[in-house]
Parts: C-alpha cells; structure tokens; sequence
C-alpha cells in the first residue's frame, strides 16, 4: 500500500489501530503483524492507573459489538518508563507510527500526560480524546460544548511540541463546527469517530458502553464526509472498518488519508 504523509513523517501505509483495540501493541503481538502496520494508536494514557469498570466488559451481537472498559491503564509512569520504550523498540525497524491517547478527568490531566511524553522522540503524535466526562464542568465531555473543547486543546497546544489530533464523538449535534473549533486551537488533524453509546440488557457491568463494529461504519463515513468538507486539515476516520479497501462498502478506512 502507498504510504502517506502526515504530521510531518511518512506512515508506511495508511492503516493504524485505533486507539484501545491493541493496548500498547504487547498485548496482540501474537495475533497481529505490528510491523504490516501504518502506526499503532495506543490505549489512553491518564495520569493514574485505572481500573476501568467492572466486568462483563465486552458484548457481541449481530452487528459489531459493545464496550465498557472505562479506560483501563497502567498510569503515565508504567507507560512512559515500560509500555512506550518497548513499542518505541518494536516498531523501529518497520517505521511503523506511534500516536498516544490521552484521557483525563480534567484539563489538567492531559497537560500532564502530554508534558511527561512529549520528549519521547517516537510519538508521531498525541491523539485527545474529547470524550471523556470533565468533572469540573459536571460530567458534561470536553467535547460537547465549543468553549470547554476550545480550552482543553489550547492546553494541550501549549504543553506539546507533537502535533495533535482531537478524537470527537459521533453523537455531537454539529460535528464540522467543533472540527472547526479544534482547528482554529491548533489541532492539526481530527479523529473521527469515538464509539457511540449503547444498551444491551444485562449483557455489561458498567451497564451501558460504546458500539463499535460494523454498524458504526456508515456513521463514521458520513461524519468524515460532513468534516472534510468544512476544515482544512486532515481526518482520520475510525469505525467498522474491515478492510482497507477504498470501495463503497468500505469506504472511510482508519487513515491518515482523507475519506
């Protein structure tokens, strides 16, 4: 496959993991080629580990499947000291691209992942994940709302000397406009799109969780299409992708290209 530019390297093709479906790459190394890979988006990183939510923590059904793993990590220190070094290593040879999640419970969290990482020549790049619940605005997600989006990439703008891509959720109300937003605080690309939330009876602990698979597909091919035609930066589409075929079906493959 062609390889594609972006964040200023060159990613050997473009497939990546999305972020949370492989960890930090040790964790499916039996299972999947890391070095047949464009880049690796690695679990988020907070400042603490995390737990994450009590089991059941995945659910099948017909059409993609559910999860509630609430973030589950080892914390910054076991990533920038144990997790990252081993990938940084693994995925040398191949050039295989690095870009890290960053989650958090407050601005102040991302600020403090992305300033202890940041020196880490291997990362490509930070991906925000603007879906996290702010408990200083109420539970209501960084990404809902114009100014407390605004903030949060302002924030990280200023700790980082790595390019970022803001992660934005499927269900906001106008998607082009909080691209815009991300854009205009210095983000220099978009990931779209984080799960959507969802409900099979009994089926998880946490309850409720997000659908992936197959049937977030569409959704995600109709918001990288609604994105791409309003900002002037990259997007890099995430959702059901099976393939990397650019055909109709599967069309809007994880990339670094446009959809």
């Amino acid at each position: 496959m062609t390889a594609v530019r972006l964040f200023d390297v060159t990613f050997p093709n473009p497939i990546l993991l999305a972020a949370g479906t492989a960890g930090f790459g040790r964790e499916v190394i039996g299972v999947i080629d890391l070095d047949a890979l464009g880049g690796i988006v690695t679990k988020a990183v907070t400042p603490e580990p995390r737990r994450g939510h009590p089991g059941p923590r995945v659910a099948e059904f017909h059409g993609g499947m559910l999860n509630a793993v609430g973030l589950a990590n080892p914390g910054l220190d076991a990533v920038a000291t144990h997790d990252l070094p081993w990938l940084a290593h693994r995925c040398e040879r191949s050039g295989t691209r690095i870009i890290v999640n960053v989650a958090g419970a407050a601005v102040a969290d991302y600020v403090r992942v992305i300033e202890r990482l940041t020196p880490l020549a291997a990362i490509a790049a930070f991906e925000i994940n603007a879906s996290c619940p702010n408990t200083s605005a109420g539970g209501l997600e960084f990404g809902a709302e114009p100014r407390g989006l605004a903030e949060l990439v302002r924030a990280c703008r200023r700790a980082s000397t790595r390019p970022l891509s803001v992660k934005l959720s499927p269900v906001l109300l106008d998607l082009p406009s909080m691209a815009r937003v991300a854009q205009a605080e210095g983000a220099q690309a978009v990931t779209l799109v984080n799960t959507i939330p969802a409900l099979l009876e009994g089926r998880l602990g946490n309850g409720s969780g997000g659908l992936s698979g197959p049937a977030l597909l569409p959704i995600g091919v109709l918001a990288t299409r609604r994105v791409t035609e309003h900002v002037g930066i990259p997007v890099i589409g995430v959702g059901g992708v099976r393939t990397a075929a650019r055909g109709r079906r599967d069309r809007g493959a994880r990339g670094p290209a446009r959809s």
